[in-house]
């Protein structure tokens, strides 16, 4: 693909802020200021104005026409209904997904749900987002993967913040379901695969909607 001038430019900025958003650095619903991110990176705003389409694409931020750009952020309804769908399309994309994982994935997966285990949050959320994203990572799709992206994004501080009240770094239970899911992959038992990721996604919508305090103007 040809790059545009903004190109590379562009790149290095949507990975920056990218990076400070999924980490918390940025919190949901700060304004961003493009002569601010210009100012940051060393750039015009040409790219700048480039990357936040890119994470608008990504679900990461939220652009009004006119107006600006905000970190996205979502009400309690928002995030449940996002949560709704991911019980519902992750299944399926890592039913797509497990019939091509070869060894060398199936290993890997069982190292990050080994090492998320006695880990800080920041590391498990790292950990966590690394080893879903790979369980998906050989399926053959169209949009399937980019959309659950998009919602695994969208989702990403309220992950946190949950995990900061219930400490989900420590859950048994949560270690537990990444063991069963790599054990599953192994068998080539999809079906349990999938059933398993559909509790997994479920458990955490249930507790996030026990926790309203979380969202702004939920």
């Amino acid at each position: 693909m040809t790059e545009t001038a903004a190109g590379p430019a562009s790149a290095r900025i949507a990975d920056g802020l990218r990076r400070q958003i999924l980490g918390g650095e940025r919190a949901p619903g700060s304004r961003i200021r493009q002569e601010d991110l210009a100012r940051e990176f060393g750039a015009s705003r040409l790219p700048v104005r480039d990357a936040l389409r890119r994470l608008e694409a990504e679900g990461l931020v939220r652009l009004v026409a006119s107006t600006g750009a905000w970190v996205e952020r979502l009400s309690l309804a928002e995030c449940t209904e996002a949560y709704l769908v991911r019980e519902r399309l992750e299944p399926l994309l890592l039913g797509l997904s497990a019939p091509h994982l070869d060894p060398e994935a199936l290993d890997r997966l069982d190292d990050l749900a080994h090492r998320m285990q006695g880990a800080d949050l920041e590391t498990f959320l790292r950990l966590d987002r690394e080893f879903h994203l790979l369980s998906f990572s050989a399926a053959r799709t169209y949009a399937l993967g980019d959309l659950v992206l998009r919602l695994w994004n969208s989702t990403q501080h309220y992950r946190r913040a949950f995990g900061l009240l219930v400490g989900i770094a420590d859950s048994t239970a949560t270690h537990a379901e990444h063991h069963l899911l790599v054990d599953a992959l192994r068998r080539g038992q999809v079906r349990d695969a999938e059933e398993l990721l559909a509790v997994h996604i479920r458990r955490t919508r249930v507790e996030l909607a026990r926790h309203p305090e979380l969202f702004d103007g939920a």
